[in-house]
């Protein structure tokens, strides 16, 4: 895949909890000059999409990172980000309680968002905390909850194992799209996580990852 090809399937993205406007603000010019998407905190959607190019897809997270909050600050936190002007949500699955295999609640959780905002939602599934069997629990919430798509990790979960995998991608793919998240740093990463079937790819490292590409 060129790098034409490849830029738009990539979520520029910057998500310490040292973010500064200054450091989105340069994640989203190198998005728009690369022609890739972004993924940036809530607090900061506002200030960019009040001046960027209507083509920039601007991604924002819900409940990020543990999924914890109650369903209805999360609910009231898309809202809001889709005030703002964020055209897609990635939303923490909360993790606990898929593990205690309550799945009404993440069920509920989940589609009370999506049912509450007209844009595109990515649940992250956080795969490193999960069985694989809890895995395949987690994908048919988000199908049942109406979700758009399944997002591997939020990459703070676990610093020895937090990264996308194939297997992972391969096998969430079997629900929904799938956004690999997580370790991504160059173009032969990013290329096998495609080859698995993974159809956007979420990574603080766009522009290595696209350096790599053939033009």
């Amino acid at each position: 895949m060129d790098r034409a090809d490849l830029a738009p399937l990539i979520d520029h993205t910057v998500l310490g909890p040292t973010t500064t406007q200054t450091a989105v603000d340069r994640v989203v010019d190198d998005a728009i000059e690369a022609g890739m998407n972004v993924c940036i905190p809530p607090c900061y959607v506002g200030s960019v999409t009040d001046d960027a190019p209507d083509s920039l897809t601007v991604a924002t997270v819900i409940g990020f990172p543990h999924g914890q909050a109650a369903p209805s600050v999360k609910r009231e936190a898309a809202t809001a980000a889709v005030a703002a002007g964020a055209d897609e949500l990635d939303v923490v699955c909360n993790v606990g309680r898929l593990t205690a295999e309550e799945q009404a609640a993440v069920v509920d959780e989940l589609a009370a968002i999506t049912a509450a905002v007209a844009v595109p939602v990515k649940v992250i599934i956080e795969t490193a905390l999960l069985t694989d069997e809890e895995k395949h629990r987690a994908c048919e919430a988000a199908v049942d909850a109406d979700a758009d798509m399944v997002k591997t990790s939020t990459g703070f979960a676990d610093a020895e194992q937090s990264g996308a995998t194939v297997a992972d991608v391969e096998l969430m793919a079997d629900y929904l799209p799938v956004k690999a998240s997580g370790g991504i740093g160059d173009y032969e990463t990013a290329m096998a996580m495609i080859d698995a079937g993974a159809d956007r790819i979420g990574a603080s490292s766009g522009l290595a990852i696209l350096d790599g590409a053939p033009s």
